[in-house]
């Protein structure tokens, strides 16, 4: 047998960690991870001959491990051009692989046992056999279901909290037949789980899960890195130590060549000690990795971290979970008893104290006695991604720095043609200017042209970006409704919609890797300004909408534009539809807007107070950035989110046989409507041209987009097409909520940790065996005829999401209580 060892990742979510090594290169108790990996497979299965595929850094790694004589190995390098997807890659070795083979990620920490998979595969006579295990979290890898054989049936490559099915996943090690190469195009992009076991399935090609128990981790951020440490010292796996072993009061010491320990050196649990590492006196360690060409001062208290290569630390330093890399001075009497990431050649100065637990990029000098709080880059959390459906959330002036904003505007502007047009535009707040105008100076500077389009809704940003071929991009900037504290800066594509997650990805890696297109002085950007653009959302706005109607009737409303950016079109649509109105709030006020949650609750009552009185045909709140509205009856009663749902879908059922209407997966089903054909699923992951097919994309949360005037959801244009819808069915809001037949819809939030999710999903599954279920996005079980409830794993927070359904308050009750206790059990 052979072995491939993937070696080409570029480690974007571990950074700063991997910001001059690649990630297979990160020191484990002082050996690189894919040192770990070749020793394992040349021990577990004898194998000798192995090709290494390189992409990132491979200067490292091939000065490193040589030609693998040192390991009694035989390593040919295989080094593609381009990035070709994993399969792709590894199809540039198929020369080399003349019978079985492994492949197993240089980036990982196992102690599978490959004589097990090995046996396997042999004896199922399999083609290819994916190593399967379960995890707590497995957002970041592929979900697997194989029947009791070991067959597979079902996968999906890194699924949303909604697509999780299992928490079974694919680990990435596999067995392969050389003839599995003949199903690999040369020279293409082409991904494992993406395309080949796709195509393997169609060719009728048995896939084989093989489930194995062990340790398997995934080093994917600097937590996890911290993590596989704390399972070594706690003994939950074991790997090959270097130097030689001591014991000292129950603590194991392994030290190698030129390392002393003086005898007033106290240390507990595992102490790893590289080459000539100096330690002073009166040190306390407990449960650390030290590299090599070490010095540390005496009077320091050092547990539970990780110290590298050619690091100084002066004396009296307190370090606890902490990550020292390469090339670092730590001056006297600096503590960090919460925990510190601190990246290549930083200079800490004497006094310094770190409060929280942060990352310090590389190349930093922090002045002496500074109080650190914050990361230097990025916010508190260590994040996978700094998008969140195709947005970058982030408080205001401190982790969405001017510096950030450019920095984001540089990753954007590098993967955009030189010359390409982008829209900027942002909402009322002060912030949001300030932000954007830094962001505008990092486009330009990679020669991107700028149409600013100033303070609109970001609903006429994307009506105009959807309108306008020549333009790349949309960019908004805006305050966030849940937090005001934070800003939100949103991506949009050409069409309007937001930017998928491999375009965030390619953003992300071009941001941690800092590879930022930098044009000659002729190519940098030029701004200009979009005039009209208001006016030309109001024009078609009015064609879409049938004008000489509104006018002959007698339509009054009243309206709340709660101090948002739709306060100089909103009122101005309704003048000119002749439509007798009533505004409150029809100015911007970013200070009103610092207390929204109350806003909300006092402009649903002045709306309904003021409908009622004045006996209106209805009334409607237009939240600030245009996309959100409420519905309150003429009746003076608030219509909620998902009765406003159930009321656009009887009016449209009225007016148009035919209509096709697209629902998240958790809308209410309890009502059949004859004239509209209704798909259930997961919006976020349709193009444009699939949006396109229906006649309304709608969300239970006050959320609607009416494609014969956009794709995107629109505030303004629903609100009136209701308006319209009302007028040609000739009834009230009031009659069509007494008309819905009486039921309980309901969502509840349940906190769940995110290590927890898989496992939930999984006996979710488990829990609808015998049951009616659906997968289109989280897991859904019918308890009865109608009555259901959904389970969807938020996908950035740590909450479950429940949905459900059912024939009364009571009944609903019961249904959650009943699951609650499970959730809670399991």
């Amino acid at each position: 047998m052979k072995a491939i060892v993937l070696a080409g990742g570029f480690g974007t979510r571990i950074q700063p960690l991997t910001n001059s090594v690649p990630k297979p290169m990160l020191p484990i108790l002082n050996r690189p991870m894919m040192e770990h990996i070749i020793i394992k497979l040349r021990d577990d299965l004898g194998i000798t001959d192995i090709a290494v595929l390189l992409y990132f850094k491979p200067e490292i790694i091939k000065e490193y491990f040589g030609d693998g004589s040192g390991w009694g190995v035989k390593i040919t390098y295989v080094q593609p051009d381009d990035d070709y997807g994993t399969a792709g890659a590894v199809g540039f070795a198929r020369e080399l692989m003349d019978e079985s083979f492994i492949i197993v990620s240089g980036d990982l920490v196992t102690d599978f046992d490959f004589k097990q998979i090995a046996a396997f595969h042999k004896q199922k006579r399999s083609k290819l056999t994916i190593t399967l295990t379960p995890v707590d979290n497995p957002l970041q890898f592929g979900v697997v279901i194989a029947n009791e054989e070991g067959r597979i049936e079902k996968f999906l490559e890194k699924p949303s909290w909604g697509e999780v099915f299992s928490d079974t996943i694919n680990t990435g090690i596999y067995l392969l037949e050389p003839e599995i190469f003949d199903y690999i195009p040369v020279e293409e992009n082409f991904d494992f789980a993406k395309d080949l076991f796709p195509t393997l399935m169609k060719e009728g090609v048995t896939l084989w899960g093989c489930s194995v128990e062990g340790y398997w981790r995934d080093v994917g951020n600097p937590q996890s890195y911290r993590e596989v440490y704390q399972d070594l010292f706690d003994e939950e796996t074991v790997l090959p130590m270097k130097g030689e072993k001591s014991e000292q009061g129950g603590c194991a010491i392994y030290r190698e060549d030129g390392t002393g320990l003086p005898e007033s050196v106290r240390c507990s649990g595992t102490v790893v000690l590289g080459k000539n590492v100096t330690i002073g006196k009166d040190v306390e360690l407990g449960n650390v990795a030290i590299g090599d060409n070490v010095k540390i001062g005496e009077g320091c208290r050092i547990k539970e971290s990780i110290i590298w290569n050619d690091v100084e630390i002066e004396g009296k330093v307190t370090l606890h979970n902490s990550v020292i890399c390469n090339n670092n001075r730590i001056a006297k009497k600096v503590k960090a008893k919460n925990g510190v990431i601190i990246s290549e050649y930083c200079e800490v100065d004497k006094g310094t104290i770190f409060t929280k637990d942060v990352i310090v990029w590389p190349e930093k000098s922090i002045n002496e006695g500074s109080i650190v709080s914050n990361n230097i880059i990025w916010g508190k959390n260590y994040k996978s991604s700094l998008f969140e459906s195709g947005k970058v959330i982030g408080r205001t002036n401190v982790e969405l720095s001017c510096e950030m904003a450019t920095k984001l505007a540089e990753s954007f502007g590098s993967i955009l043609p030189v010359g390409s047009k982008v829209y900027i535009s942002r909402d009322y707040h002060r912030s949001s200017r300030m932000l954007k105008r830094a962001f505008l100076s990092g486009m330009l500077s990679t020669g991107i042209d700028v149409l600013d389009l100033r303070n609109i809704p970001s609903n006429v940003m994307r009506f105009t970006l959807a309108h306008h071929e020549e333009v790349a991009a949309g960019i908004h900037f805006r305050q966030s409704t849940i937090n005001q504290l934070d800003t939100e800066i949103i991506f949009y594509t050409s069409e309007g919609l937001a930017i998928d997650t491999n375009l965030s990805k390619n953003v992300e890696r071009i941001f941690f890797r800092e590879n930022f297109r930098r044009v000659n002085h002729t190519q940098i950007g030029e701004i200009d300004e979009e005039h009209h653009v208001k006016d030309r959302y109001v024009e078609v706005l009015q064609q879409r909408l049938d004008s000489a109607l509104f006018k002959s009737s007698e339509m009054k409303v009243a309206v709340d534009i709660m101090f948002g950016s739709t306060s100089d079109i909103y009122p101005k649509i309704l003048n000119e539809l002749q439509i007798e109105n009533i505004v409150l709030n029809g100015y911007q006020d970013d200070k009103r807007l610092t207390k929204l949650p109350s806003l909300i609750k006092s402009s649903h009552k002045n709306i309904a107070d003021i409908v009622k009185t004045m006996q209106l045909n209805c009334g409607f709140l237009i939240y600030p950035n245009g996309q959100k509205v409420q519905m309150v009856s003429d009746t003076g009663e608030l219509v909620y989110d998902y009765t406003a749902l159930l009321v656009v879908l009887s009016l449209l059922n009225e007016s148009k046989e035919g209509a096709k209407v697209f629902l998240p997966a958790w809308a209410p089903d309890y009502i059949e409507f004859e004239n509209l054909e209704i798909t259930r699923g997961k919006i976020e992951s349709l193009k444009a041209r699939q949006l396109e097919e229906y006649d309304l994309i709608a969300t239970t949360d006050g959320h609607f987009a009416f494609t014969e005037f956009g794709l995107n959801n629109d505030a303004i244009f629903a609100s009136l097409k209701i308006l319209e819808l009302l007028l040609k069915n000739d009834t009230k809001v009031s009659d069509v909520v007494e008309n819905l037949p009486v039921f309980c819809f309901k969502g509840e939030n349940i906190p769940c940790p995110s290590e927890r999710k898989g496992l939930m999903m999984r006996k979710f599954l488990e829990d609808g065996k015998d049951k009616k279920t659906a997968f289109d996005d989280g897991v859904k079980i019918w308890v009865e005829e109608d009555e259901w409830i959904l389970m969807v794993p938020d996908q950035h927070s740590e909450f479950l999401n429940i949905y459900l359904q059912a024939k009364d308050e009571s009944r609903a009750n019961e249904i959650f209580y009943s699951y609650k206790s499970k959730i809670e059990k399991w």
